[in-house]
């Protein structure tokens, strides 16, 4: 159920969530293996809720988000994965984090690349690079004056690498940087081959910060190598 959260529909999956969390709950013979995806799952149905305009925020999901947080919180899992998922949880409910989970940090060429053409055609932006926020994996792109993430979201990031539908950790990620105020600009790696599409996503920040291009870099006059 916490992986098929990431793919049914919103309202299927809310209301069987609300049924089978609701017997976890009641029920004090889950393992702790059970109730850290039965917690996974309702954060990945949270934040797809919260991804969607005008959608119900889901307050009876975050309730029970609670309930199985106040049941791990307690515990030491060995597995960075669980760690991961409950550090999650507390972020999301902005509760004190029991463990300071390790992230490594990945730059990747895309990533790389797209920075420097950003800060070519805007100088005066300030970028920092793989920024760690809230427990949270460490974001690729932050613009600290401007409360701004850039994500560049390779195949990984979506399930089979099909870039229409995000994973769990994606969503996740996503939504806590939202809930936390900044305003988060997901561009997926095959859009960054054609320079055109680069130049729109370009434009859009430089919009968004309201700072105007200094200088003369070109994605045209400068290529990514």
């Amino acid at each position: 159920m916490a992986k098929l959260g990431e793919l049914i529909e919103l309202n299927v999956v809310t209301s069987t969530f609300k049924s089978l969390v609701d017997r976890i709950i009641g029920n004090p013979q889950f393992s702790q293996q059970a109730i850290l995806m039965s917690l996974w799952g309702v954060m990945v149905c949270c934040a797809r809720l919260s991804l969607v305009p005008n959608t119900s925020k889901g307050h009876v999901l975050e309730k029970h988000m609670n309930d199985l947080f106040i049941r791990l919180e307690n515990t030491s899992p060995d597995n960075e994965e669980d760690q991961r998922t409950i550090a999650t949880a507390a972020s999301w409910l902005g509760r004190p984090c029991p463990f300071a989970p390790h992230y490594r940090a990945n730059v990747s060429k895309r990533q790389s690349d797209f920075r420097n053409q950003l800060q070519s055609c805007i100088p005066s932006l300030r970028i920092e690079e793989e920024k760690s926020l809230n427990s949270l994996p460490p974001v690729d792109l932050l613009l600290p004056d401007h409360n701004m993430v850039i994500e560049v979201q390779g195949p990984s990031h979506y399930v089979g690498g099909d870039f229409n539908t995000r994973k769990g950790s994606t969503l996740l990620k996503i939504a806590l940087l939202q809930k936390a105020g900044f305003e988060v600009i997901e561009i997926p790696v095959n859009r960054l081959c054609n320079q055109d599409l680069m130049k729109a996503y370009i434009d859009q920040i430089k919009t968004r910060t309201g700072i105007p291009p200094q200088g003369h870099g070109s994605l045209i006059n400068n290529p990514a190598k």
